[in-house]
C-alpha cells in the first residue's frame, strides 16, 4: 500500500536552531495555527509546555495541570502544521518506540519527502515531558530541556501526532520522527520520550510542499544561526 502524497503542505513557523539559541520571543497566534490545518505539534510561549493539534483542537500541555484548549491570541514560538487528509489506517501490534519508528519508516513514500504521522491506540506505558515557561533573559532550549518535567503514564488510550522530516532539514526542523502525545480523555500529554505500545492504527501522509515562515523580531534578525547542532537536537529530543 503506497503512502498517499498530499496536495497540501506542511507549514512551519520558526526554525529549531533559533530555539536552541534562546531565540523564541516571537510566535504565531493560535488562531493562525488552526487556520493552517487540523494536525500538528509545537511549543508554548516561553517554552512553557508542549502543543498538539489534533482533529482541529489546539491543546497546550504544561506542568500546571491537565491539557487545555488554547485561546486564539496565545502564541507558539515554533509549530509544524498540516491537514493530514484521508490516509489509509494500518493496524500496528505491540512494540516499543524503536519498533514504532521502524513501522513509520516502512510507510515513508520517500526519505526526501515530509511526512505527517497520526497513531491512535492503547499504550501500556508512556513517558512524556514538558518544559517550564521561561522569562527574559531567555535561555537556550537545551538548558531548558535539562530541567524538563517528566510524567509516566500506564494503561492509557491515546494518540500520537507528529512528523517525520528529511535528514537534510535538521536544524531547520527536527530530522527524523518527532512525536507529541495526548490521552483520549485529554488528561495528560506532552513530548514523547519512551513508550510501550499496544494495538493501534497508524496513518502516514507524505508532503512535497514545505512552507516556512520565520520571526521578524530584532533578536532573531541579529542572531547568527548555526546548522551544526545535531548533537544538541538529539539530546533535546531524547530528553538527555
Amino acid at each position: 500500500m503506497t503512502t498517499p502524497l498530499s496536495p497540501g503542505a506542511v507549514s512551519q513557523f520558526a526554525v529549531l536552531d533559533a530555539l536552541l539559541g534562546g531565540v523564541y520571543s516571537q510566535g504565531i497566534a493560535a488562531r493562525d495555527v488552526r487556520a493552517l490545518g487540523d494536525t500538528g505539534i509545537g511549543c508554548c510561549e516561553g517554552l512553557g509546555g508542549e502543543v498538539i493539534l489534533i482533529d482541529g483542537d489546539l491543546l497546550e500541555c504544561t506542568a500546571d495541570g491537565p491539557p487545555r484548549l488554547m485561546d486564539d491570541d496565545e502564541v507558539l514560538p515554533f509549530a509544524d502544521v498540516c491537514t493530514i487528509g484521508p490516509s489509509p489506517a494500518v493496524p500496528t501490534d505491540r512494540g516499543d518506540l524503536a519498533v514504532f519508528r521502524a513501522l513509520v519508516e516502512e510507510r515513508l513514500r520517500s526519505r526526501n519527502l515530509f511526512h505527517a504521522v497520526r497513531w491512535d491506540g492503547t499504550i501500556d506505558r508512556i513517558r512524556t515531558r514538558v518544559t517550564r515557561r521561561q522569562s527574559p533573559p531567555l535561555r537556550p532550549l537545551a538548558d531548558v530541556a535539562a530541567e524538563q518535567i517528566e510524567t509516566e503514564t500506564v494503561a492509557v488510550e491515546g494518540s500520537f501526532v507528529g512528523f517525520w522530516m528529511p535528514r537534510i532539514y535538521q536544524g531547520i526542523t527536527v530530522a527524523g520522527l518527532h512525536l507529541h502525545f495526548i490521552s483520549a480523555d485529554r488528561s495528560v500529554g506532552g513530548h514523547v520520550l519512551e513508550a510501550d505500545l499496544g494495538p493501534g492504527l497508524l496513518r502516514v501522509t507524505a508532503f512535497a510542499d514545505f512552507h516556512l515562515r520565520v520571526p521578524t523580531d530584532d533578536r532573531f534578525l541579529a542572531t547568527e544561526l548555526s546548522h551544526d547542532d545535531d548533537h544538541r537536537i538529539v539530546a533535546v529530543e531524547n530528553g538527555e
